[in-house]
């Protein structure tokens, strides 16, 4: 397999992360002043960054009821991300699924030696063989260009300022308090924004990556173009109430869920129409090579 390097995938996440950096810094300042010191709010984010670093796989699996699975009880699905793993020059990931009517498959992890790739039981229903493959290897392509670990730290600090959004009003107290408290509302509705648009941007650009990583991997661009109209059609025919519970995941899966908060305000992934357009590009690229 003749992998290239995707600059423009690294040189955004470089981007991205220099940007969160800064965001990072704003907020302690902010927080600095909420807390009335220093230490506290350093050691507060600083703690919650490293158990989100180690702890990242087990949070989104949580989020999603998923479970690590052997390959006694999905012997299929072990053998093919096994095959996969090797095509794609990789270790293999840890396998779990998530008991749920959407069809939809996600990766997660620090790094390629500590990743889980992540499907539905929906998802393992609604494919054939070959579209199943396209979508563990688009997981796995995640995997290899390590945006994963990107997407997990920008995803961490917007929760924690969309929490002190959300909160920050309890711990007001009184009035001497209420003035830095309405600062740090106000400076984390803007870090949570900031947040999100860099999460925008930087996952619909390492979609098209990892759909090219796909291709590359399978040799079958036109699988992968099948299996998401596949699974976009079907999302229409899912209870909204489970829409709703997992649309919270949503820069993390492979097509986005168009309900609740953040499905509702923007999608984080490019449009399935070009998405599939840009496959059959490459298709017919691959073709006259």
């Amino acid at each position: 397999m003749d992998w290239k390097t995707d600059w423009g995938l690294r040189g955004r996440m470089a981007f991205t992360m220099f940007l969160l950096f800064a965001l990072y810094v704003v907020f302690v300042g902010v927080l600095t002043v909420y807390f009335g010191n220093f230490l506290f709010p350093l050691i507060m984010l600083g703690g919650f960054s490293i158990a989100q670093y180690f702890f990242s796989d087990k949070l989104a699996l949580r989020s999603m009821g998923a479970r690590e699975v052997d390959a006694d009880e999905y012997p299929d699905l072990h053998r093919r991300i096994e095959r996969l793993s090797q095509q794609a020059d990789l270790p293999k990931p840890t396998v779990a699924v998530a008991e749920t009517q959407v069809p939809n498959a996600f990766a997660t992890g620090r790094n390629k030696k500590n990743a889980t790739v992540a499907v539905t039981t929906g998802l393992l229903r609604s494919l054939d063989a070959d579209e199943l493959d396209a979508v563990l290897a688009h997981e796995l392509a995640h995997v290899k260009n390590r945006d994963v670990m990107v997407m997990t730290i920008a995803s961490f600090l917007s929760t924690i300022a969309f929490f002190i959004v959300r909160w920050g009003w309890l711990f007001s107290g009184d009035n001497r308090q209420g003035a830095p408290i309405i600062v740090a509302i106000l400076v984390s509705i803007l870090v949570w924004a900031i947040s999100f648009l860099l999460i925008r941007a930087l996952s619909r650009y390492r979609e098209y990556s990892a759909d090219r990583g796909a291709a590359l991997i399978t040799g079958k661009p036109a699988a992968l173009a099948s299996a998401l109209m596949t699974i976009d059609g079907r999302m229409d025919r899912v209870p909204k109430e489970d829409l709703r519970q997992e649309a919270e995941m949503n820069a993390f899966f492979i097509i986005p869920i168009r309900a609740g908060f953040v499905g509702k305000i923007a999608s984080t992934h490019p449009s399935t129409e070009n998405r599939v357009e840009r496959l059959r590009e490459l298709e017919r690229e691959m073709e006259t090579a």
